[in-house]
């Protein structure tokens, strides 16, 4: 393990609790920000591939420019149990996010009285979604995307409870929405970690396809790892080269027609050429592929000459790293989906300091999403999530870096939650809702913690597996196909009749879909 040269008890630093078990899992050393999340990549065999029906079917299509013209889905994985409820997106009773609860649940929260939600100077809805006025996501967003984007931002929040410091919360929802369609010009899925899930949290059994497994991107050189043209872009110019991979490719035909095989055999050749011609014709240049070298990042375009991320950031900093390598294959349409983790959220050391600092950096990246989004003209759903949460005993951390707030104490599933931000740039106003209330789906008791007794909550509030699922739900509405979700997700546990599909579907279908 390499040594952390910040030193204990700053906010970077990381964690060790007495009350919690030592580190043995790479999970558990990701939480306590031990790690980073680094790996390795794992490819499928070619015979595996030759077996799978899916496999076969796109094998058919060649799967060239297999981007479905589906929405950018990015997910945001805080490992270590953060907390979002009521400090950061704003939580209520029935009556929605601004439904008032007890001032006891306002402590619980991290807030003191002067920063209590009941006070609208305390509510900042430039989102839609109500945060708080001072949530450090919030700070964290508006640092790296502009009024413009925001101003084409909705949300919902969604009142959840998952299981503290675990591997075992099947969060991710990335093969359900590789399944909805979400397909990309490379691959379906890629997640800044070597799992099964691209992420800490892991999938749903039910969801998982191994012809999906994500590819792990972390960093730039994964990125255009992904593509190797040989050498013949060296020596050639790309429109040239793309001209003699053509040729090769209808020698080739002429030839393969010739041999006795079966037919699928015969097409899935030809398309490893089809497919080589379309690497060299799109991707000749490796670099196509690197954030640090996007002008819409950087900050060298004509129109949009802020960056956001310079490239110094992007190579001394993993999480920007990390999220400027995800975000740029997103929203190019290069894959369909991906998972962007980030270790360290199992903040609660006795302060308040470390949790604001380390809320605000997920904040800048998930703002950083947005922004690159709105800079591509791409639409983009974002889902936030992590494995539990934590509370306050009411004692103030004095330090600056507090902003006046009280101090973390301890875990307590009790008052999580998971929050979607959607993106749309051809909306007149903001992507539309399906109705105002459902900016919160599930509400917290006035005690504040989630409520698990109502039927619509025993679906979600307190059933991990199907809060993901609503995810994809979700991600269907906002593409106009809740009609495809039982061929999605089979046997989901979403209900089965449309009022039941409703309390759960935050969007209407974005514009053009």
């Amino acid at each position: 393990m390499t040594k952390n040269k910040l030193g204990a008890g700053t906010p970077e630093s990381p964690f060790m609790y007495p009350d919690h078990k030592r580190p043995v899992t790479r999970r558990d050393f990701l939480a306590r920000g031990f790690l980073t999340g680094a790996g390795i990549l794992a490819a499928p065999s070619l015979m595996g591939f030759f077996n799978t029906p899916d496999a076969r079917a796109q094998a058919m299509t060649c799967g060239v420019g297999a981007g479905a013209n589906k929405v950018p889905f990015l997910a945001f994985d805080l490992a270590g149990g953060a907390s979002f409820s009521g400090s950061n997106v704003l939580v209520g009773g029935p009556g929605g996010q601004l439904d008032p609860l007890s001032e006891s649940a306002y402590i619980r929260f991290g807030l003191p009285t002067d920063q209590f939600p009941t006070d609208p100077a305390n509510v900042n809805t430039e989102l839609g979604l109500a945060f708080h006025a001072d949530s450090a996501f919030l700070r964290g967003i508006k640092l790296r995307a502009s009024d413009e984007a925001l101003a084409k931002v909705n949300g919902t929040v969604l009142c959840a409870r998952s299981s503290n410091d675990t591997q075992n919360n099947p969060h991710n929802p990335m093969y359900g929405i590789a399944a909805a369609g979400a397909a990309g010009d490379l691959v379906a899925l890629v997640g800044s970690r070597n799992s099964e899930s691209g992420g800490n949290s892991m999938a749903p059994a039910s969801m998982i396809d191994p012809a999906f497994r994500p590819t792990k991107v972390d960093r730039p050189s994964d990125a255009t790892g992904m593509v190797d043209t040989g050498q013949l872009v060296d020596l050639l110019s790309p429109d040239d080269a793309e001209t003699v991979m053509d040729a090769v490719h209808n020698i080739s035909a002429t030839k393969l027609a010739k041999v006795n095989e079966q037919q699928m055999v015969k097409d899935m050749i030809e398309c490893a050429y089809v497919q080589s011609a379309d690497l060299v014709a799109n991707f000749g240049n490796p670099n196509a592929l690197d954030p640090r070298l996007d002008d819409l990042i950087n900050g060298n375009d004509a129109v949009f000459n802020t960056p956001i991320f310079t490239p110094a950031e992007i190579d001394s900093q993993s999480k920007f790293r990390k999220t400027a390598s995800v975000m740029k294959l997103v929203s190019n349409g290069f894959a369909g989906a991906g998972t962007v983790e980030m270790g360290g959220y199992d903040y609660h050391n006795g302060t308040r300091a470390t949790g604001e600092v380390r809320d605000e950096e997920a904040g800048e990246c998930m703002g950083a999403a947005i922004e690159y989004a709105h800079r591509t003209g791409t639409q983009l759903m974002m889902y936030v999530f992590s494995d539990g949460s934590l509370d306050s005993d009411g004692q103030l951390d004095n330090q600056a870096a507090a902003r006046g707030k009280l101090s973390w104490r301890g875990d307590n599933s009790t008052t999580a939650a998971a929050f979607i931000l959607v993106y749309d740039p051809g909306a007149t106003d903001r992507p539309l809702l399906t109705s105002p209330t459902q900016q919160q789906i599930g509400y917290f008791r006035s005690s504040g913690s989630v409520e698990t007794d109502a039927q619509l909550a025993t679906r979600l509030s307190n059933n991990v597996p199907v809060l993901a699922e609503s995810i994809v739900l979700n991600y269907l509405a906002l593409n106009n196909e809740v009609g495809m979700l039982d061929s999605v997700l089979p046997g989901h546990g979403l209900g089965t009749t449309p009022a039941e599909l409703d309390e759960l579907i935050a969007f209407a279908p974005l514009s053009g879909r």
